[in-house]
Protein backbone atom coordinates (compact mmCIF):
# COMPACT_ATOMS: atom_id res chain seq x y z
CA UNK A 1 0.00 0.00 0.00
CA UNK A 2 0.92 3.97 -1.31
CA UNK A 3 1.20 6.47 1.86
CA UNK A 4 0.31 8.99 -0.80
CA UNK A 5 -1.58 9.85 -4.16
CA UNK A 6 1.11 10.83 -5.39
CA UNK A 7 3.29 8.32 -4.29
CA UNK A 8 0.75 5.88 -6.11
CA UNK A 9 -0.11 7.59 -9.41
CA UNK A 10 3.98 7.46 -9.67
CA UNK A 11 4.41 3.65 -9.34
CA UNK A 12 1.30 3.57 -11.45
CA UNK A 13 3.59 5.22 -14.18
CA UNK A 14 5.65 2.80 -14.06
CA UNK A 15 4.11 -0.56 -13.17
CA UNK A 16 4.86 -3.44 -15.34
CA UNK A 17 2.80 -6.05 -12.76
CA UNK A 18 0.74 -7.21 -16.23
CA UNK A 19 0.60 -7.52 -19.48
CA UNK A 20 -1.51 -4.64 -20.47
CA UNK A 21 1.98 -2.20 -19.35
CA UNK A 22 3.72 -3.29 -22.85
CA UNK A 23 0.77 -2.69 -24.74
CA UNK A 24 -0.51 0.87 -23.00
CA UNK A 25 0.04 4.71 -24.87
CA UNK A 26 -0.59 6.03 -20.51
CA UNK A 27 -1.65 5.04 -17.80
CA UNK A 28 -4.85 6.99 -16.03
CA UNK A 29 -4.93 7.07 -12.68
CA UNK A 30 -7.38 9.18 -12.12
CA UNK A 31 -8.37 12.97 -11.87
CA UNK A 32 -10.65 15.63 -10.15
CA UNK A 33 -11.10 17.42 -6.68
CA UNK A 34 -9.23 14.69 -3.77
CA UNK A 35 -12.31 15.01 -1.40
CA UNK A 36 -13.97 12.63 1.40
CA UNK A 37 -17.22 12.83 -0.51
CA UNK A 38 -17.88 11.31 -3.75
CA UNK A 39 -15.33 9.45 -6.33
CA UNK A 40 -16.61 7.36 -9.27
CA UNK A 41 -14.77 4.35 -10.31
CA UNK A 42 -15.51 3.32 -13.95
CA UNK A 43 -14.14 0.06 -15.71
CA UNK A 44 -11.07 0.52 -17.11
CA UNK A 45 -9.67 3.34 -19.86
CA UNK A 46 -10.36 3.28 -23.23
CA UNK A 47 -8.74 4.73 -26.61
CA UNK A 48 -9.11 8.12 -26.13
CA UNK A 49 -8.26 7.96 -22.28
CA UNK A 50 -4.87 5.52 -23.02
CA UNK A 51 -3.89 8.40 -25.40
CA UNK A 52 -4.71 11.45 -23.09
CA UNK A 53 -3.88 9.42 -20.03
CA UNK A 54 -7.30 10.91 -18.19
CA UNK A 55 -10.42 8.96 -17.48
CA UNK A 56 -13.98 9.48 -19.80
CA UNK A 57 -12.87 11.72 -22.01
CA UNK A 58 -14.40 10.47 -25.14
CA UNK A 59 -18.06 10.17 -26.31
CA UNK A 60 -18.64 8.57 -22.75
CA UNK A 61 -16.90 10.90 -20.28
CA UNK A 62 -18.48 13.95 -22.20
CA UNK A 63 -22.26 12.09 -21.61
CA UNK A 64 -21.03 11.15 -17.77
CA UNK A 65 -19.33 15.26 -17.49
CA UNK A 66 -22.99 16.25 -19.11
CA UNK A 67 -25.15 13.87 -16.55
CA UNK A 68 -22.67 14.94 -13.45
CA UNK A 69 -23.16 18.52 -14.39
CA UNK A 70 -26.70 18.08 -14.25
CA UNK A 71 -26.57 17.11 -10.32
CA UNK A 72 -23.60 19.69 -9.51
CA UNK A 73 -21.01 17.84 -9.72
CA UNK A 74 -17.64 18.37 -11.86
CA UNK A 75 -14.11 17.06 -11.82
CA UNK A 76 -12.85 20.75 -11.20
CA UNK A 77 -15.04 21.26 -8.07
CA UNK A 78 -16.16 18.00 -6.27
CA UNK A 79 -15.81 14.58 -7.42
CA UNK A 80 -12.62 12.15 -8.06
CA UNK A 81 -12.68 10.13 -10.90
CA UNK A 82 -10.84 6.79 -11.83
CA UNK A 83 -10.91 3.17 -13.13
CA UNK A 84 -10.83 -0.35 -11.63
CA UNK A 85 -7.76 -0.66 -14.02
CA UNK A 86 -4.88 1.62 -15.16
CA UNK A 87 -4.04 0.67 -18.76
CA UNK A 88 -6.48 0.46 -21.54
CA UNK A 89 -7.22 -3.60 -22.46
CA UNK A 90 -6.83 -4.09 -25.79
CA UNK A 91 -9.94 -3.38 -28.32
CA UNK A 92 -11.63 -2.58 -24.72
CA UNK A 93 -12.34 -5.90 -24.00
CA UNK A 94 -13.06 -6.88 -20.41
CA UNK A 95 -10.07 -6.81 -18.01
CA UNK A 96 -8.82 -10.03 -17.09
CA UNK A 97 -8.79 -11.53 -13.01
CA UNK A 98 -4.70 -11.04 -13.53
CA UNK A 99 -5.31 -7.31 -14.59
CA UNK A 100 -7.44 -6.45 -12.16
CA UNK A 101 -5.31 -8.09 -9.32
CA UNK A 102 -2.24 -6.40 -10.60
CA UNK A 103 -4.07 -2.34 -10.52
CA UNK A 104 -6.36 -3.60 -6.93
CA UNK A 105 -3.15 -1.93 -5.08
CA UNK A 106 -3.63 1.34 -6.62
CA UNK A 107 -7.74 1.20 -6.64
CA UNK A 108 -7.43 0.70 -2.51
CA UNK A 109 -4.82 3.41 -2.23
CA UNK A 110 -7.03 6.04 -4.16
CA UNK A 111 -10.41 4.87 -1.58
CA UNK A 112 -8.03 4.03 1.47
CA UNK A 113 -6.56 7.65 1.75
CA UNK A 114 -10.07 9.50 0.70
CA UNK A 115 -12.01 7.75 2.64
CA UNK A 116 -14.72 8.58 0.43
CA UNK A 117 -18.48 9.05 1.87
CA UNK A 118 -19.96 7.94 -1.75
CA UNK A 119 -18.47 5.47 -4.15
CA UNK A 120 -20.41 5.34 -7.47
CA UNK A 121 -19.93 2.34 -9.60
CA UNK A 122 -20.12 2.99 -12.95
CA UNK A 123 -20.71 -0.43 -15.66
CA UNK A 124 -20.93 -3.59 -15.10
CA UNK A 125 -17.37 -4.24 -15.10
CA UNK A 126 -16.22 -1.69 -12.65
CA UNK A 127 -19.19 -3.50 -10.40
CA UNK A 128 -17.85 -7.24 -10.87
CA UNK A 129 -14.55 -5.50 -10.15
CA UNK A 130 -15.66 -4.13 -6.24
CA UNK A 131 -17.87 -6.64 -5.36
CA UNK A 132 -15.50 -9.98 -6.70
CA UNK A 133 -18.33 -11.67 -8.59
CA UNK A 134 -20.67 -11.55 -11.68
CA UNK A 135 -23.36 -9.13 -10.85
CA UNK A 136 -26.08 -7.46 -13.23
CA UNK A 137 -25.87 -3.99 -13.39
CA UNK A 138 -29.55 -3.36 -14.63
CA UNK A 139 -30.39 -5.35 -11.37
CA UNK A 140 -28.50 -3.41 -8.76
CA UNK A 141 -27.94 -0.28 -10.43
CA UNK A 142 -29.65 2.93 -8.18
CA UNK A 143 -29.59 0.17 -4.76
CA UNK A 144 -27.30 1.26 -1.82
CA UNK A 145 -24.93 -1.02 -0.57
CA UNK A 146 -22.51 -0.39 2.46
CA UNK A 147 -19.09 0.10 0.63
CA UNK A 148 -15.43 0.29 2.39
CA UNK A 149 -14.80 2.64 5.31
CA UNK A 150 -18.67 3.00 6.01
CA UNK A 151 -19.02 4.92 2.52
CA UNK A 152 -22.37 4.17 0.81
CA UNK A 153 -21.66 2.86 -2.90
CA UNK A 154 -24.32 2.63 -5.84
CA UNK A 155 -23.49 1.39 -8.85
CA UNK A 156 -24.89 3.30 -11.57
CA UNK A 157 -25.11 2.78 -15.92
CA UNK A 158 -21.61 2.72 -18.09
CA UNK A 159 -22.03 6.04 -19.99
CA UNK A 160 -21.40 4.38 -23.04
CA UNK A 161 -24.39 1.95 -22.42
CA UNK A 162 -26.54 5.47 -22.81
CA UNK A 163 -24.94 5.87 -25.99
CA UNK A 164 -26.48 2.73 -27.18
CA UNK A 165 -29.59 3.14 -25.99
CA UNK A 166 -31.01 7.10 -26.28
CA UNK A 167 -34.60 6.80 -25.26
CA UNK A 168 -35.79 8.72 -22.42
CA UNK A 169 -38.72 7.33 -22.25
CA UNK A 170 -39.75 6.63 -17.89
CA UNK A 171 -37.97 3.31 -17.35
CA UNK A 172 -35.46 3.92 -20.31
CA UNK A 173 -31.97 3.61 -19.05
CA UNK A 174 -31.08 7.59 -19.34
CA UNK A 175 -34.56 8.00 -17.43
CA UNK A 176 -32.86 5.47 -14.37
CA UNK A 177 -29.40 7.43 -14.66
CA UNK A 178 -31.49 10.75 -14.20
CA UNK A 179 -32.96 8.91 -11.12
CA UNK A 180 -30.03 7.27 -9.35
CA UNK A 181 -27.74 10.94 -9.68
CA UNK A 182 -30.86 12.70 -8.17
CA UNK A 183 -30.63 10.14 -5.43
CA UNK A 184 -27.05 10.33 -5.13
CA UNK A 185 -27.08 14.27 -4.86
CA UNK A 186 -29.88 13.87 -2.33
CA UNK A 187 -27.42 11.89 -0.13
CA UNK A 188 -24.43 14.53 -1.22
CA UNK A 189 -26.11 16.85 0.01
CA UNK A 190 -26.55 15.97 3.88
CA UNK A 191 -22.93 15.20 4.60
CA UNK A 192 -21.05 17.41 6.40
Amino acid sequence: MFNTLDEAKEACKNCTKCKLSATRTNTVFGEGVVNNKIILIGEAPGFYEDKAGRPFVGKAGMLLDKILGCAGFSREKNIYICNTIKCRPPENRDPEADEKEACREFLDTQINIMKPKIVLICGRVALESMFGRKMSITRVRGQWFDGPHGSKMMPIFHPSYLLRNDSREKGSPKWLMWQDIREVKRVYDTLQ
